[in-house]
């Protein structure tokens, strides 16, 4: 076989680098608007919920507080109604990291890799490393502002319920406390730089597909076990006449008080006035509760540690995406051998 001599136009200027971020959108155009989609209506119905729903459900508590022993009328629908799409919007929220990944994992860079037309944009003017670079920016940033803006209206729902509805969840629920910070944003960044990675490694969409899904699911698991333990606790010391340790948060540990001070984990049985309780805590010497525990107060530093935590994590498998794509396709000069 011989080779196509190049014509004088083509070898009197060098090629022109194809434009990558058109390139890019006109590629994934059904994901960038199905992410678009997402957020509208997520950030739609949370608007709902802030605002409609909330007022209605806030009006039902009023009616049904306003009732005498004889009980009265109220809306008792707005009040389910408010709860029910609070928890489909949390989901969704929270879910969105997992939507990256996938998506991330089985299509952004897996599937050209599968079908080779990244092995040919690297022969052209694109090195891999620009290719992978324009592959992780772009989205990047469209996840960033989408679920931000996600995050930030639900807080503001959850917020706008607080003092007006009996049955708004705690700040300290799993889903609103994930749902409601940065921590989410930067989790949908460790999706998007997870699932490259397995992209990059697998070269097959659904083994990639699977390994991002994986990897997020495993790092979300480990930062909820582990959020308790990023900041120093408050401990609160109760009265035995009470049924339960004082103190509302993210609970750490909780126990009783010896008379000698020392904490015993566990242990709890209820009120002293109960006379199986207080048997129980006098063979124990108990003279108090204990409970160490996160307030309200530690919300932010506990959501801007872990968020630190989880944007480290992104930058590391950043790199580890930049260095095995450099791995498996060499250097510059050996891919120009190559592809004569």
């Amino acid at each position: 076989m011989t080779a196509l001599a190049p014509s004088p136009a083509l070898t009197s200027r060098p090629a022109r680098s194809p434009h990558l971020l058109r390139w890019l959108i006109r590629l994934h155009r059904p994901a960038l608007l199905s992410w678009i989609a997402f957020v509208l209506v997520v950030g739609g119905l949370l608007l709902w919920v802030g605002g409609p729903l909330t007022d209605a459900s806030a009006e039902a508590w009023k009616q049904y507080r306003a009732c005498g022993s004889d009980g009265c009328a109220y809306d008792a629908g707005a009040i389910g109604r408010y709860k029910d799409w609070y928890n489909y919007t949390t989901i969704a929220v929270v879910a969105a990291p997992f939507l990256v990944a996938a998506w991330s994992g089985a299509a952004l860079v897996s599937r050209e890799l599968e079908s080779g037309t990244a092995q040919l944009a690297w022969t052209q003017a694109v090195s891999p490393a620009r290719w992978l670079a324009a592959k992780l920016a772009v989205p990047a940033v469209l996840i960033a502002v989408g679920s931000g803006l996600l995050a930030g209206l639900h807080h503001w729902a959850w917020s706008a319920g607080q003092g007006r509805i009996d049955t708004v969840k705690g700040w300290h629920d799993l889903g609103t406390y994930a749902a409601n910070g940065t921590a989410t944003a930067a989790m949908a960044l460790a999706g998007l730089a997870g699932g490259v990675l397995w992209g990059l490694y697998k070269r097959n969409s659904l083994g990639a597909l699977v390994g991002s899904l994986a990897s997020t699911g495993f790092l979300w698991s480990v930062v909820a076990i582990a959020t308790p333990h990023l900041w120093p606790t408050v401990t609160a010391v109760s009265s035995l006449k009470h049924s339960v340790p004082a103190g509302s948060g993210i609970v750490v540990d909780q126990g009783l008080v010896t008379s000698t001070g020392k904490h015993l984990s566990g242990h709890l049985c209820g009120s002293d006035t109960n006379e199986q309780c207080r048997i129980r805590y006098e063979k124990l010497d108990a003279v108090g509760y204990y409970n160490d525990y996160h307030p309200q107060s530690h919300y932010w530093p506990l959501q801007l540690t872990a968020t630190a935590i989880v944007l480290a994590v992104t930058a590391a498998l950043t790199v580890a995406a930049f260095r095995l794509l450099k791995r498996h396709t060499g250097s510059a000069p050996a891919r120009k051998a190559a592809a004569v």
